[in-house]
Parts: C-alpha cells; structure tokens; sequence
C-alpha cells in the first residue's frame, strides 16, 4: 500500500509497504530502494539512494575561447568531479495502530518531516497516468460511443428495464417491482458509504438474475473503508425490513410482511463470508487485520460458534455456507500481511465483528418472526435457510 508521497527535487517521492515488511521506495515512478519482507523487521527503516546531478549541456562545452590559454582555464574549469546529490529517507512505521513518523534528508540537510495516520491513508487519491494519444479507429469510435451511452445513463436505464422484465417473467410485475426497491435500497447504502469517505460513485447498475453493483473509480485503502462500505448495504436492508415491519403492525397489510421477510432473507445472504458477497469483504477484513495466532484461533470459535447455532436452529443451509466461507477465509489467512490495505485495529476488529453479528442476528429474528405468523408465505424465507 501507498503510505508516502511527497515531493522531492521537482518530482514525486512515493513509499510503498505491506505488514511482511517489504518497503519500495520510488521517485519519479522509478524504483530506488527496496527492503525485502521480514518477520523480524524493525518499524524504523532508513532509505538511502544517490542522484547524479544534471551534467553540463554541449553547448557549454564547445563554447569558443578568446586564445589557447583561456581555453584551457576554461577546460580545466568545467570537467571538476561532480559530487551526486544524497537522498535520504527515515520512516519509522507502526501497524497497529497505524502511525507513520519521515523524515526527508537531501545530503545531509533535512527537507521535510511529518507524520501520517489513518484518516491521512483513507483519503488519500491514487495517482492518474496521463492519457495517452489514441489514433483514430473503429475500436476507439465503438469506445467513444459506449462513453457517452454511460453518460446519457442509457445503460442504466436498460440495464433496469431488463431487470424489471426477467423477475416479472419468472414472479410477478408486483414482485418485481419490490424487488428492485430492496436492490436499489441495499446498493444505496453502499453510495452512502463511498461518500463518506470521500469517494467519486458511478452509480447503482442492476444486472438481471445476479442483483445490482454500486460502482466507484477509486480505490479503497484501508480495511475499515472495506468494512464500512461492505456492510452499510446489509444495515440499509435491516432498515428497510425494519420500517416494513412496523408499517405491517400498523396497517396489517401482508404485503408489507412479506417485504420486511425476503428483504431480511436477500440481506442475510448478502453477510454470508463467501466473497465476493458482503460479508466475504466483511469477514476477510477484520480476520486479516489479526496479528497473531490467537486472533486466528478466535475466527475459527467465532465461527465454529455460528455454524453450530445455525444447525441447531434448523437453519442447514446457513451453516453449511457459513462452513464454506469461513473456511474460505482460514485458508488465505496466512497470506493477509501481502495486502495493500492499511489493517483494522483492536478496536475496528471489535467494532466490525460487533456490528457484523449484530445485523445477522436482526435479520434472522426478523424472518424467525413473521415466519410464525398466520401467513403460509411468510414461512417460506425461513424453509429456504432449513433446505
């Protein structure tokens, strides 16, 4: 991950790391430094690289004298060692929590210093190439056209039509209709969440039989934005399914028990630690922020513990994915320090697993509720979790 970029002699000094240790230091996008990946790494590191300065043009050199002896002062003059410039950079790194202390030294004299935390790595915007000169073809004409349909939100529109008419073909238009509801209100929790950390959307696209996307060009950079982003779909859902609930206690209306029920059922299967479901990003973030063999062993409790209540609630189907996808996650563990995301700390760790088995267990109440109630239909989200 990008933890550094500043400037340094007219040009951009970037540092990049992982938790293995490995650290890259590049300026003006060429590789200067390295350390590789070492358990036993220390958090403070020092790179160290030269720069030759920019030599004498030709033309300067072959500049006419006035006689030969001036000539040969000036010859003389011009051809001195040229002493290259020293680059220094001390950078002393903290994961957890994540802190970061630099200094920046040119030949022995300090240039910049400062430090960076969390919120500095989160807001951070990666760096754009410049554009490169397309010639003219029928490829680019076909991407120019496809450009300016994503802009004029054609795709979206078709892409929603298409939606509307596969669920009506296979249910009913009624249906349909509130199935887009709940998609277009779970993927807006997504937006919501882009947003708040500063991200530029593309907007939501629904894809028939597979659900809907909400889109972004930029990059996440820490494991607390995956987090939040993952799971504030599922937490617009509980909502919806909550507010759905109350409208049935008050006006009796089934319709509204039956949203509150499949929107619960869509979002439940949405945390299920299977990526690139929800609660696969959820899971893998807060498992892979652990550092040590104890937090591994408390995923595998935590989820040892799901997979036993959800069998002895009946609920087959749920276990045997919570299984799956929690081995999943076991099984890429040992490869968490290569990410190029900033880790959770404690206290995320906590606040995410937390709020993660928190929506799961609403949601499931909510379906187990009205599962009971005097409605045949609103048994069936539940039967599918006993399937």
């Amino acid at each position: 991950m990008e933890l550094l970029n500043i400037e340094c002699l007219g040009k951009r000094l970037r540092l990049e790391a992982s938790m293995a240790g490995w650290q890259q230091l590049f300026w003006d996008n060429q590789l200067v430094s390295q350390l590789p990946a070492s358990p036993d790494r220390q958090a403070f590191n020092i790179h160290l690289f030269e720069l030759s300065p920019t030599p004498l043009s030709a033309e300067n050199l072959s500049e006419p004298a006035a006689n030969s002896d001036t000539q040969n002062d000036s010859a003389s003059s011009i051809t001195p060692q040229i002493k290259p410039i020293t680059v220094r950079l001390e950078a002393d790194v903290v994961w957890q929590p994540f802190n970061l202390n630099y200094c920046l030294l040119i030949d022995d004299e300090q240039i910049a210093q400062g430090q960076r935390s969390t919120k500095d790595i989160e807001s951070q915007q990666a760096e754009i190439p410049p554009p490169k000169k397309v010639n003219f073809s029928l490829v680019g004409l076909a991407s120019l056209g496809f450009k300016l349909l994503k802009s004029a939100k054609v795709i979206k529109v078709l892409l929603a039509s298409a939606s509307i008419a596969a669920y009506s073909w296979l249910f009913s238009i009624e249906f349909a209709l509130a199935l887009i509801g709940c998609l277009v209100f779970h993927e807006y929790g997504h937006i919501r969440a882009m947003k708040y950390f500063g991200m530029k959307t593309k907007g939501i696209y629904l894809i028939p039989f597979v659900g809907g996307l909400a889109l972004t060009d930029e990059r996440i950079n820490t494991r607390w934005q995956d987090v939040v982003i993952s799971i504030m779909g599922p937490s617009f859902g509980l909502l919806l399914s909550v507010g759905s609930l109350v409208l049935y206690w008050v006006t009796g209306n089934v319709f509204f028990a039956g949203l509150a029920s499949f929107n619960a059922l869509l979002n439940l299967f949405n945390l299920l630690p299977i990526l690139p479901l929800d609660g696969g990003h959820i899971l893998k973030s807060i498992s892979f922020s652990m550092n040590s063999i104890t937090g591994l062993v408390a995923c595998i409790l935590g989820a040892a513990v799901g997979v036993y209540i959800s069998y002895s609630l009946g609920l087959a189907l749920l276990g045997f994915l919570l299984l799956i996808g929690s081995l999943e996650i076991v099984f890429e563990w040992r490869s968490r320090h290569q990410s190029h995301l900033l880790p959770l700390d404690r206290y995320g760790q906590v606040f995410s697993t937390i709020w993660y088995f928190l929506t799961v267990g609403l949601l499931i109440g909510i379906i187990w509720y009205l599962a009971h109630s005097s409605d045949s239909i609103l048994a069936l989200p539940l039967e599918i979790l006993k399937s």
